[in-house]
């Protein structure tokens, strides 16, 4: 389970007991990261507190092995010796189980841990759950969404990713 100790954690807990619906948590850069402890692909525990001398990618992503995703995270991979040359970590977020991150780690060697979301307890907190409109259709659903973060602080948001050059867009926006 995942153990969320912020202040948009408990007003979420909060308006959820007066049936109060909470859309997005807005998040801007500087602000303090929502504090998280969650269990990767292999069910060991990952928190931002794990991070505190580097610089995390948390990116959030809709679902594995689907083309948008697939696009983004083979970016990053294929990048990943940079980023960590440059004392960056890389951590994806999704609803998806444990079992179909394994398959997507192995299907496209993907380097970097993600976590298995499946109660959507942290993509709310990082208000990347909300309202996506496809094909004149309106659904409930994960917006993707990348938080750079250092020393506990959202350095940049990234709403508008690049899923071909999610790389270059995070390095230009830091540099």
């Amino acid at each position: 389970k995942i153990k969320l100790y912020n202040y948009c954690y408990f007003l979420t807990l909060f308006a959820n007991l007066l049936k109060i619906k909470i859309d997005n948590i807005m998040l801007k850069e500087g602000d303090a990261a929502p504090y998280f402890k969650a269990l990767d692909q292999n069910g060991k525990s990952i928190e931002l507190n794990d991070f505190s001398n580097k610089k995390l990618i948390l990116y959030f992503y809709p679902k594995d092995d689907t083309p948008g995703c697939t696009k983004e995270a083979c970016n990053l991979r294929d990048n990943y010796s940079d980023l960590v040359k440059d004392n960056f970590e890389v951590v994806g977020v999704s609803a998806d189980d444990s079992k179909k991150h394994i398959k997507f780690i192995n299907k496209y060697n993907l380097p970097f841990s993600l976590i298995a979301d499946t109660d959507k307890t942290l993509i709310e907190a990082y208000g990347c759950w909300g309202l996506k409109k496809f094909m004149g259709r309106e659904y409930e659903g994960i917006h993707r969404k990348t938080f750079v973060i250092q020393n506990q602080k959202i350095l940049k948001i990234f709403e508008k990713v690049k899923t071909t050059d999610h790389y270059q867009q995070i390095l230009d926006a830091l540099n």
